[in-house]
């Protein structure tokens, strides 16, 4: 959570920075150092949010997805199992662990494309607007694909919050 947090307040670094520089024609060229500051940043941007992505992916989700064992009462530990066992916080599983699983991998994804081009082009940018809208935009589109997973992460962990332990018992074995 705090790589996500962390990544939320930087994305609103990035935007104002490319638009002050980038965002429209204004004839001053963008100096050496700022060009090099923003590649810096938007470097850094895109490891804090493969970190969220991954930690969350590989860290935080197999104690969420814990199975509990049968005949379970107390689902506490198991918070898949605590939301879906009721109604009114199963929507919480299905739709906002559905967001956090699949499409909060836009985050990285989108921000890593907008540093890869950035540190290409660099300067270059300014002169070439469907290039810089294009950058804005994947700053954007990562912003909103992180803001909107840090949402439902937080409503989710309201509900059922994920408290790790030393076992994580993913599956259950049948019995033959």
């Amino acid at each position: 959570m705090g790589f996500g947090a962390l990544y939320l307040l930087t994305c609103s670094g990035a935007a104002v920075e490319l638009w002050r520089h980038y965002g429209r024609a204004t004839g001053e060229p963008v100096n050496a150092r700022d060009e090099t500051f923003l590649r810096v940043y938007l470097g850094a941007m895109a490891l804090l949010a493969w970190l969220a992505v991954l930690s969350g992916a590989y860290i935080i989700y197999p104690w969420y997805r814990a199975a509990a064992p049968p005949g379970t009462a107390q689902l506490a530990g198991y918070p898949q199992a605590l939301l879906q066992s009721n109604p009114a916080t199963s929507a919480w599983h299905s739709i906002g662990m559905e967001w956090k699983e699949h499409v909060a991998w836009l985050a990285p994804i989108s921000i890593t494309m907008a540093a890869a081009v950035f540190v290409k082009y660099g300067r270059s940018i300014g002169a070439q607007p469907q290039l810089r809208n294009a950058v804005l935009g994947f700053v954007l589109v990562s912003f909103l694909a992180a803001g909107i997973a840090g949402f439902f992460g937080a409503m989710i962990d309201k509900n059922a919050p994920v408290e790790g332990g030393p076992v994580i018992q993913l599956m259950q074995g049948g019995s033959g």
